[in-house]
């Protein structure tokens, strides 16, 4: 997508400001880095469609990166919480196996104790 703006940025900057931008190689460099926000200043625009052009690739980039970051960092995000979810699942259902083991234990043993209550001989 990036690439796609900077040649479109580039052709325009150039048929719009052929002083400063008399090659489209020229536009095309401009456009990469100004989108890019690194803005080296060796190529500037000089007339106010050139700026005008600028401004918006500016605008563009500027946008265009803090999209790409938010879209990336929320998606890897997402990713940790799912398999932060999952582990916890896990976790909860070998801890949920473990206590139906003990309860499990239990009450065999208080079978076994009611088992030898009931053999008791009763005093009368």
């Amino acid at each position: 997508m990036t690439l796609l703006l900077g040649v479109v940025a580039g052709f325009v900057v150039t048929l719009v400001d052929r002083d400063a931008f008399p090659t489209f190689g020229d536009g095309l460099w401009w456009a990469i880095v100004t989108l890019g926000t690194v803005g080296y200043g060796d190529l500037v625009p000089t007339n106010s469609a050139g700026r005008a052009v600028g401004s918006v690739v500016i605008i563009v980039g500027v946008t265009f990166i803090a999209f790409l970051t938010a879209v990336v960092t929320s998606s890897i995000v997402s990713s940790d919480q799912e398999k932060a979810a999952e582990a916890e699942k896990r976790r909860r259902e070998v801890s949920d196996e473990d206590t139906r083991k003990l309860l499990r234990e239990v009450v065999e043993r208080l079978a076994v104790i009611e088992a030898r209550l009931d053999d008791r001989p009763t005093r009368e």
